[in-house]
C-alpha cells in the first residue's frame, strides 16, 4: 500500500439525503426494519419491479442496528452451493453498487485471507477452495510464504502456538463503508418516492384469517398489502406477533476498533483457530471481531472477556499491534438459525415475508438479499437464489449447514 493520510479519501456528503415524511395510512408494501437489508429491499422494489408505494419503518434511527454495528467484511467464499450462490450474487452487485447508487460506498477489494493452523484446517480449506472454483467464485490456496506475501505483518514463524500452515484467499473480497452504503440506499429509495420513517416502532401485526393486512405502530396503525420483516435479531419477536415461532436464537456479537493508525494492514485476515478477524478501516483504525457471546440477549453490548480474548487472539497473529490502543467497542444482535444459514422467503401467514437468520453474515449479503427479497415480495414466490433458504427446510430436512464450513463465518 502506498503511504497516505488516514481518512484522506473519505468523501463529503450532501447536507440532505432523504425526506422525513409522516406515515400514510396505507401502503402496498411495509418493510419492517430500516437497516441495510430493509433499505436494499426498498431500493430493488423500486428499481427492479416499479413498486414505490412502500414504507420502510425503523424503530430507531436509520441503519442504527446491525448495519452500524458490524465489521463491514464482504466475501462470497462459502462452502455450499446455495450459500456461494447468494453471496456471489451479492458480491457482483457490490462491484457495481457505487455507480448504481451514484454514491460513494468505498468498496475496497483488498482480499480476504482465511488462515489454516492445523492439517485438518488445511484439508478443510483446500476442499473449500475447490468447491468455490466449481461455483465460479475466485479462490486460491496459499502456503505460508504466499500468506506472507499477501500480508507481511502476519506472524508466520513456525515457533508459535498456532503456526500458519497456509490459507485461502479471495482477491475480490474486501470491505465497504457501512454508513455510506445505508445512506446511498436510503437516498435512492427516497428519490423513487418510498417513505423512510424513523422512530416508528412496530408493536403488532394485524392478521385477519391467515392474511396480514397491516401493522400497529407507536405512530398509529398502518394498513399494508404486504409486510416484509427484516429486523435481524428482533425478527423472531415480530414474527411471534403473527403466531409464527421461528427457529432462531439471538446473541450479542461484539467488535472493536483501535485508535487511528497509518496504513499497515493491506487485506482482511480471519482465523478460526484463534478466532479473530482483523482489517484496517478507511480512516486508519484496526477493526477486530470474533465469535458471538454464548448467551441469548437483545442488549447491544456483551461481556468484556470476549473483547479480551479477541485482542489476545489478534496478538497471536499480529504481534506488531501490541501497543495499539482500543478506541471503542460495540455489540450487535445476531439471529442464528440451526444450520447457520438465513431464512428468506414466504411465511405461513399470507403476504407476510421473512428475511432473518443471517447470523454474522448479514452485511456482506446486503445488495444480494435486497435483490432476491424484493423479487419474492413482488411475485409472492422466491427467487431461485433464495428458494433453498425457505422456512420449511427445517421440517423437510433440506438444510444448508454452514456451521464451521467457512472458517469464521463473518
Amino acid at each position: 500500500m502506498s503511504p497516505r493520510t488516514p481518512g484522506a479519501e473519505l468523501p463529503e456528503h450532501p447536507d440532505w439525503l432523504w425526506r422525513t415524511p409522516e406515515p400514510k395510512r396505507s401502503y402496498d408494501v411495509v418493510i419492517v426494519g430500516g437497516g441495510g437489508h430493509g433499505l436494499a429491499t426498498a431500493h430493488y422494489l423500486a428499481k427492479n419491479h416499479g413498486i414505490t408505494n412502500v414504507a420502510v419503518l425503523e424503530k430507531g434511527w436509520l441503519a442504527g442496528g446491525n448495519m452500524a454495528r458490524n465489521t463491514t467484511i464482504i466475501r462470497s467464499n462459502y462452502l455450499w452451493d446455495e450459500s456461494a450462490g447468494i453471496y456471489e450474487h451479492a458480491l457482483k452487485l457490490w462491484e457495481g453498487l457505487a455507480d448504481e447508487l451514484d454514491y460513494p460506498i468505498l468498496f475496497s477489494q483488498r482480499g480476504v485471507l482465511n488462515l489454516a493452523h492445523s492439517l485438518q484446517d488445511v484439508r478443510d480449506s483446500v476442499r473449500r477452495v475447490e468447491a468455490n472454483r466449481l461455483n465460479g467464485v475466485d479462490a486460491e490456496w496459499l502456503d505460508a510464504e504466499g500468506v506472507r506475501e499477501v500480508c507481511p505483518i502476519v506472524n508466520t514463524s513456525p515457533d508459535v502456538r498456532y503456526p500458519v500452515l497456509g490459507g485461502t484467499y479471495q482477491p475480490r473480497a474486501g470491505i465497504a463503508k457501512h454508513d455510506h452504503v445505508a445512506w446511498g440506499l436510503a437516498r435512492s429509495a427516497d428519490a423513487a418516492g418510498i417513505d423512510i420513517i424513523q422512530n416508528c416502532e412496530v408493536t403488532g401485526l394485524d392478521v385477519v384469517g391467515n392474511q396480514v393486512v397491516g401493522v400497529q405502530t407507536n405512530l398509529g396503525p398502518i394498513a399494508a398489502g404486504k409486510v416484509a420483516l427484516c429486523s435481524a435479531g428482533h425478527t423472531s419477536v415480530l414474527a411471534a406477533m403473527a403466531g409464527i415461532e421461528l427457529p432462531l436464537q439471538s446473541h450479542p456479537l461484539q467488535a472493536l476498533v483501535s485508535e487511528l493508525l497509518e496504513p499497515v494492514h493491506p487485506t482482511v485476515v480471519m482465523s478460526n483457530a484463534v478466532h479473530v478477524y482483523v482489517s484496517q478501516a478507511h480512516k486508519g483504525e484496526l477493526v477486530m471481531g470474533a465469535g458471538i457471546d454464548a448467551y441469548n440477549s437483545y442488549t447491544q453490548r456483551g461481556a468484556f472477556h470476549i473483547i479480551e480474548e479477541q485482542m489476545a487472539a489478534a496478538l497471536e497473529l499480529f504481534p506488531v499491534f501490541a501497543r495499539a490502543h482500543v478506541l471503542r467497542t460495540w455489540g450487535g444482535i445476531v439471529d442464528v438459525s440451526p444450520d447457520a444459514s438465513p431464512i428468506v422467503g414466504l411465511s405461513p401467514v399470507q403476504n407476510l415475508y421473512l428475511n432473518c437468520g443471517w447470523g454474522t453474515g448479514g452485511f456482506k449479503a446486503t445488495p444480494g438479499v435486497g435483490w432476491v427479497y424484493a423479487h419474492t415480495i413482488a411475485h409472492d414466490a422466491p427467487h431461485p437464489l433464495n428458494a433453498p433458504f425457505s422456512l420449511d427446510r427445517f421440517t423437510t430436512g433440506a438444510l444448508v449447514d454452514e456451521h464451521g464450513a467457512a472458517a469464521v463465518a463473518h
